[in-house]
């Protein structure tokens, strides 16, 4: 235990060493760190909301809409069914939940409820089955209701607010948000945190935008201005800035799918100058894009992105090439935010802001200064009582906290975690926890020389049976901090890492490190009695 060779004295040095390094981008200037190497610059430690400001947003994703596609695409298929299985009907009424279908003739009841049960998706199950139908389908004398059923209302909701995290997610990876926090609240709710976003506005515009996108062909034989759509059309307005239609005609009928984009970019045509956004489908997105536009040379082709027709282009030739050209009078952000918006993909319903806060960067400057000033008074307080305890042994100690914080400091920094007002109290929590150690130490060595050993027999003593009491009292905070982190969102996964981080280096600094500057102090001085 009291014997430290060579390399082992030098690798514990180069750890200290190497950890200060590590450290000390977070104390640079911002000029001085663009003149350093980017692969150091860079691991620092990301501040959090709380110290950093930024934007708070609760969000509420619209769950009425998620049903409301459901029915819709219910009363399409059930049309399609029905006159496949040759059922007459008079009306297919959709409801809340579900669908009423009105039949010609009641004695097709039974046919009716068979052809539209083979409409429900089925919900759970594994690869052997046994899940259930999303559809609870009945008939009550000339008219049959096919309604989701609790189960699917709460799949759909679930789905709906994971896809959705996923999707906000994406959009705020492409703005360049450094270590947002993303997660649910709720039943369907989106907590979002922006370290270092001030203004809100276009990140707002950009999670409110569900971005559903689809090309659809536009009815040349009916007029807008009539104010009623012919059957299996819709009017939609126009989103072209400056242009003379601001309406259009426009078949129900989806011919290609946003959900099939692949790639988009924006740029600049050669030829007008103007902001664009280029894009690419999939290999089945291509197939039907070069179908439909070898269908329909001389139609316009309208893109639509959330019931709003961005742009309308006449179809001059046939594109087989899988790639087209969105322009619809952009500003250079605009086409920046609409690729952003189309690489992401569309919200599966659209999500409403219902709170919202912006943390001012002074109030995280003052967060800052009290978190640091309570680390320092504690550090001090410590420092204080060890000295006055164990004596020499007492500041050994604590040049071991110091090492602790700054290897604390430089893991944060490689991973470039995000540190929290709890990050900040975690790392004032790991000194306490580290301190126990010392203490532990340094009454076993005590309680040994009290029954007479010798100077080296009580140190050695001292550090061999207080392991395994350091140890087991580590490893049960480690498994709650562990848990803490798994079962926890945001600020309390930063508490958790930080004491996480604080307990595994002070194994390293109180076992280790305290041990070699105590041989060190030994074998050079060789005292008659131990200063504790």
């Amino acid at each position: 235990m009291l014997y430290f060779p060579r390399w082992k004295i030098f690798l514990i040095v180069a750890i200290c060493v190497l950890g200060t390094i590590l450290t000390l981008p977070n104390f640079f200037s911002r000029e001085t760190l663009s003149a350093l190497p980017s692969w150091y610059a860079h691991n620092r430690v990301n501040l959090g909301l709380d110290l950093r400001g930024g934007s708070h947003l609760l969000l509420e994703v619209d769950m009425g809409a998620v049903i409301r596609d459901r029915v819709e695409g219910l009363v399409d298929s059930a049309r399609t069914q029905l006159r496949n299985d040759n059922v007459g009907y008079t009306a297919i009424n959709p409801g809340d939940r579900g669908i009423t279908v009105q039949l010609r003739d009641p004695a097709q009841a039974d046919t009716a409820v068979r052809a539209l049960r083979q409409l429900a998706n089925t919900i759970g199950g594994g690869p052997l089955g046994g899940g259930q139908p999303d559809l609870e389908v009945n008939a009550s004398g000339g008219a049959v209701t096919a309604r989701l059923s609790e189960i699917a209302l709460r799949e759909r909701a679930t789905q709906a607010i994971e896809q959705s995290i996923e999707i906000v997610r994406r959009r705020i990876d492409e703005t360049g948000v450094n270590e947002p926090t993303i997660a649910r609240q709720g039943a369907d709710r989106i907590l979002v945190q922006l370290p270092g976003v001030e203004d809100p506005d276009r990140v707002k515009r950009l999670l409110g935008t569900t971005a559903k996108m689809t090309f659809r062909l536009v009815d040349m034989n009916a007029d807008p201005s009539a104010g009623r759509a012919p059957p299996g059309t819709d009017i939609l307005p126009s989103a072209e800035g400056g242009r003379t239609q601001t309406a259009y005609v426009i078949r129900k009928k989806v011919e290609v799918d946003g959900a099939n984009l692949t790639n988009a970019t924006a740029g600049s045509n050669p030829q007008t100058g103007e902001w664009v956004v280029n894009f690419e489908f999939d290999s089945i997105g291509a197939r039907r894009f070069a179908d439909v536009t070898r269908a329909n040379v001389g139609r316009p082709f309208a893109i639509v992105l959330d019931n709003k027709v961005i742009s309308a282009p006449v179809i001059r030739e046939p594109i087989t090439g899988g790639r087209g050209q969105i322009s619809g009078n952009f500003t250079a952000a605009d086409a920046n935010d609409l690729a952003v918006l189309l690489r992401a993909g569309a919200l599966p319903a659209p999500l409403k802001v219902i709170e919202e806060r912006t943390v001012g960067p002074d109030l995280g400057a003052d967060s800052i200064r009290a978190g640091l000033m309570s680390v320092g008074i504690g550090f001090v307080l410590v420092c204080a009582y060890m000295i006055a305890a164990y004596g020499l042994f007492g500041a050994f100690a604590c040049f071991a906290l110091l090492v602790n914080t700054v290897l604390t400091l430089a893991a944060l920094s490689l991973l470039q975690a995000t540190l929290t007002l709890p990050g900040i109290a975690g790392v004032l929590l790991s000194l306490g926890l580290a301190v126990d150690a010392n203490i532990l130490i340094n009454e076993r060595i005590r309680e040994e020389t009290k029954k007479g050993r010798g100077v080296f027999g009580s140190v050695e003593a001292g550090f061999s049976r207080a392991y395994s009491t350091i140890v087991d009292a580590n490893l049960t905070t480690a498994i709650k901090m562990a848990i803490l982190f798994v079962l926890g969102t945001g600020a309390i996964k930063g508490f958790a890492v930080t004491i996480t981080f604080g307990i595994l280096i002070s194994l390293f600094t109180a076992t280790v490190l305290v041990r070699l500057m105590m041989v060190s102090w030994l074998r050079k001085t060789r005292p008659a009695a131990l200063p504790v």
